[in-house]
């Protein structure tokens, strides 16, 4: 057992996911504060560190609700059996899902979901007789999953080496951020660049997030980007399918973030909200035009996994859904997110190096730029995402940011993701703590700017 706060990497078994890092041991956790194994308390601004403690930690109901379960069944295979939990799950999801959608598969994790998303468009394709469909286009700025399929679905450079043997080429757009974008019009024009490369007849799906996660925290495109998508489904005909690995069930103030674009997708992925961070589930659904193309074709499906839908994990999912009904906790979430947001850029008023404050419920995102012109990317050298974090984490908060991508699409930018439970005083808190750090590394920066050597470098971070 490890006694100590933080774990000696060279020394531990786990192969950790960097090696010069010194990972913090929780060991426990109540609400949204969870403990190290020295006792010290810290504040999780991240719901878990990855968005998927939606609910906090130690719910006694969602853990006697899976012991109820394990006790009468934990797991049998769906090939050829099913369970009640699946069942009603997938009913209860198809309920709060955009109208249209009917049909669900359960899988154990996000990228598994995305990666039979683009199982299932591929599959939609040859049903219909169009085998020639494999392409995929999806923004640049994304991130989906690390699993091969899933890495490949991003312009990311810095994400894909060294595994490019191995990735499917797929085309990718530019975001339709205030620096690149603010229309929509040239990530439309760059989507249309991309059919007629790829050949529409050979395009499966659009891939994206109706709000960004991790990659671009807190983003969604304007509204004449969904609209020109919408558009280009309808004449060329590929699927569009929206990742909610992270928005799906309740995080943005919606059951699902698509809800807000002015388009249906045809297929839904979601997976952090629906376990709550008290298992490993997540699901793909499909609307009733796709579940047809195999209810008069093969009438077969069969790729899976072997957790997919199993009673244990179904259970707890539907033990998260009753507490955020019973519980008010999507609507709480739209509601208290947009002060939520207001709050937050109070407390950055006056720190130049913060550009934006976005976001909807309780997925925000804050940009930080070049504090001279407001505009630039900081220098990469500086650090910056990961001095914020550490600040944080000496203030006993835990947040998440993100540095600079090689692809030049995206700065230093923090994640601000608190459980959908965290109460008034210790939204306060959160908001509090992270002006706090942002203040502190703002100054820092600030003085290694004015430092000889800096001056001229403004131009080098422009794209």
């Amino acid at each position: 057992m490890v006694s100590e706060p933080y774990v000696d990497v060279a020394a531990s078994s786990v192969l950790h996911l960097e090696f010069d890092r010194r990972y913090p041991v929780v060991v426990r956790g109540d609400g949204v504060w969870v403990e190290d194994s020295a006792g010290r308390r810290y504040l999780d601004a991240m719901s878990g560190g990855s968005m998927a403690a939606t609910l906090g930690h130690g719910r006694t109901d969602i853990v006697a609700a899976a012991r109820r379960q394990a006790e009468q069944l934990s797991y049998v295979h769906n090939e050829r059996l099913t369970n009640p939990a699946q069942e009603r799950l997938a009913g209860e999801l198809v309920d709060v899902a955009p109208e249209g959608f009917t049909r669900v598969r359960f899988v154990t994790g996000g990228s598994e979901a995305n990666e039979m998303a683009l199982q299932l468009a591929r599959s939609y394709h040859v049903e219909r007789g169009e085998p020639a469909r494999w392409q995929v286009i999806s923004p640049a700025q994304a991130y989906h999953g690390p699993t091969m399929a899933t890495l490949a679905l991003t312009g990311r450079p810095g994400l894909q080496r060294p595994f490019d043997p191995y990735l499917p080429h797929h085309l990718h757009i530019p975001p339709s951020t205030w620096r690149f974008d603010p229309t929509g019009e040239a990530a439309l024009a760059a989507l249309d660049h991309a059919l007629e490369e790829a050949g529409p007849e050979n395009v499966s799906t659009f891939f994206c997030e109706p709000i960004s996660a991790a990659a671009l925290p807190g983003y969604t495109p304007p509204r004449r980007f969904w609209e020109g998508l919408a558009e280009r489904r309808d004449r060329h005909g590929f699927l569009i399918c929206f990742d909610e690995v992270v928005t799906g069930v309740g995080r943005t103030g919606r059951w699902f973030a698509g809800s807000g674009t002015p388009l249906t997708p045809d297929i839904i992925t979601t997976a952090k909200g629906l376990g709550a961070g008290y298992a490993a589930i997540g699901a793909v659904l499909c609307h009733e035009r796709v579940y047809q193309a195999f209810a008069h074709g093969s009438r077969r499906f069969p790729l899976g996994h072997t957790w997919d839908g199993a009673p244990l994990s179904c259970a707890v999912g539907l033990a998260v859904l009753d507490v955020l009904r019973t519980e008010g906790l999507v609507e709480r979430v739209r509601e208290r997110g947009v002060r939520l947001r207001d709050e937050l850029e109070a407390s950055l008023g006056g720190v130049a190096m913060v550009r934006e404050v976005r976001g909807h419920g309780f997925l925000l995102g804050v940009a930080f730029v070049e504090p001279r012109d407001g505009e630039s990317f900081l220098p990469p050298e500086l650090g910056v995402a990961g001095r914020i974090d550490a600040a944080a984490f000496e203030r006993g908060l835990i947040t998440l940011s993100t540095q600079p991508t090689r692809d030049g699409y995206a700065g230093d930018q923090t994640l601000f993701a608190p459980p959908f439970t965290t109460s008034e005083d210790e939204l306060a808190e959160m908001v509090a703590r992270f002006s706090d750090s942002v203040r502190q590394v703002a100054g820092e920066v600030d003085g290694q700017l004015a430092e000889p050597g800096w001056t001229a470098r403004v131009s080098e971070h422009v794209r």
